[in-house]
């Protein structure tokens, strides 16, 4: 079946391919509610992710360089804004939901403790007897759980398509544990060992992409990273900029234009052969619907060349950059803060605000703190261990 066999979907104007998701055939939400005039249900999944709490403190959450060390360091916040703009590109192009793309793409790392992964790996020791903690698995309970906007529910009430693209990642425990309080929720893919929907697939692609990219570009800019050794050690990288002086003689190696050149060219041909080698691979298993990718090995990929050069980006920035000792100092410092902080508010749950204290009769003790303190942002997460402790671990001010 070709890319452009049109069926439209509901208050949208651009045709979706057969086997993108419809909002029209949406799974629907736990709670049924009716779909409000002209957005559909996909659009409004993307606009109370906006207007959520959690949403505005990714601001202030670490992506590799924390908040206060630079105004121009990605966040999670402008991380997030970066993977939806690739995964609504690479939609559009296959004429797959934007909106749907958008939506998961805001909403993947809210569940993201303050210190990036750093901040995660201190709360799940924390938590280790307690079940345990992971990002992927709190971005889903902030949604479902978390949020407190609605009379009518807690969390966001979001759709089963944007749920299923918000859960990479879990395991057969969690899934049976999930499955088994709400029979069809979208774990249930990992006990039946099936793909989500193209949507979703697309914005973990997306999200790899703009990572790789933008942390190159933060890693010259913090001066971790020198531009030469991207040069002598990444094909990828070396192939742009090279293409980038030849076109443009005037750039000077080593300058911030330069650098953004080199890096567009990186992130233009990433999104090209994403375009290109999934088109193709729908054009081979030929999906009649959405749900028919789901029996389908995954779809949404890269080339098999790309995908090496892009594994060697990978292993570049965890060998220069990720655990660059100026890095791993400012993150044993932010795991010392979550630990800290986490042990502090169990001993004493009073220390927190009234309603996350109650959470810990309702809840459990473990598990109320460490909503609370993955919750936090950087700043805040400094304030309240400065606060309690007596201690500043950073210059932060």
């Amino acid at each position: 079946m070709p890319l452009d066999s049109p069926v439209t979907g509901v208050a949208a104007n651009l045709p979706l391919a057969p086997w993108a998701c419809h909002p029209a055939r949406s799974r629907g939400r736990r709670i049924p509610e009716p779909t409000p005039p002209p957005r559909h249900e996909h659009q409004r999944d993307r606009d109370r992710i906006v207007h959520s709490t959690a949403f505005r403190r990714l601001v202030y959450k670490t992506q590799v360089f924390l908040n206060h060390e630079g105004d121009l360091f990605r966040t999670r916040l402008t991380h997030s804004l970066e993977v939806a703009q690739i995964a609504r590109s690479v939609a559009r192009a296959l004429a797959l939901n934007e909106d749907l793309c958008e939506a998961i793409a805001l909403a993947h790392d809210l569940g993201h403790t303050p210190f990036g992964h750093a901040g995660q790996d201190a709360l799940h020791d924390c938590m280790r007897q307690h079940g345990g903690f992971e990002h992927n698995l709190q971005s889903l309970r902030v949604v479902d759980v978390l949020e407190r906007r609605y009379a009518a529910f807690d969390g966001l009430n979001l759709s089963f398509e944007t749920r299923e693209g918000i859960l990479k990642h879990c395991s057969r425990r969690h899934a049976e544990a999930f499955v088994a309080q709400e029979p069809g929720h979208p774990a249930q893919r990992f006990l039946d060992r099936t793909q989500p929907g193209l949507e979703a697939q697309l914005v973990n692609v997306a999200d790899e992409i703009a990572y790789l990219v933008h942390d190159l570009d933060d890693g010259v800019r913090s001066g971790l990273l020198e531009w030469s050794a991207l040069h002598e050690t990444l094909p990828l990288f070396a192939r742009h900029a090279d293409s980038a002086c030849a076109e443009h003689p005037v750039l000077a190696p080593g300058t911030r234009r330069w650098l953004a050149e080199t890096l567009r060219r990186v992130l233009s041909e990433a999104i090209h052969d994403l375009v290109a080698t999934t088109a193709d691979r729908l054009a081979t298993a030929c999906p009649v619907d959405a749900d028919s990718v789901r029996l389908e090995r995954p779809l949404v990929a890269s080339s098999t060349r790309l995908r090496a050069e892009i594994d060697a980006v990978r292993g570049f920035l965890f060998e220069r950059l990720y655990r660059h000792p100026q890095v791993l100092h400012r993150t044993s410092l932010g795991r010392e803060v979550v630990t800290d902080l986490f042990a502090a508010y169990l001993a004493t749950p009073a220390e927190m605000p009234a309603e996350h204290a109650q959470a810990c009769l309702d809840l459990g003790a473990a598990r109320a703190v460490a909503d609370y303190v993955a919750g936090m942002t950087d700043r805040f997460a400094l304030r309240e261990h400065r606060r309690i402790s007596g201690r500043r671990l950073f210059d932060e001010d």
